[in-house]
């Protein structure tokens, strides 16, 4: 008989200037959506992604949690940053 593992989840809001982000965080894979996209392609620079992952390095997580964000206002930057928060 299998048993079923907890699923453990957090959800946030982040903001940066006029940029908002609601961010759901799971354990997981590292696999990281933002407004129904995929990570690479919504953040198209490195610079943006670095911003992002910064907390993850930090805290040795990168890879370890999938990350569903809608991100709304600012600009692509400021979004980043919102969602670094």
């Amino acid at each position: 008989m299998a048993t079923k593992k907890a699923v453990i989840e957090y959800i946030a809001t982040g903001r940066r200037k006029t940029a908002i982000a609601r961010v759901r965080l799971l354990q997981g894979k590292g696999q990281i959506t933002v407004n129904s996209r995929k990570f690479e392609d919504y953040f198209p620079t490195t610079d943006l992604r670095l911003i992002v992952e910064a907390p993850f390095k930090a805290i040795d997580g990168l890879g370890k949690f999938d990350v569903i964000a809608l991100c709304e206002g600012g600009g692509v930057p400021g979004q980043a940053g919102a969602l670094r928060h």
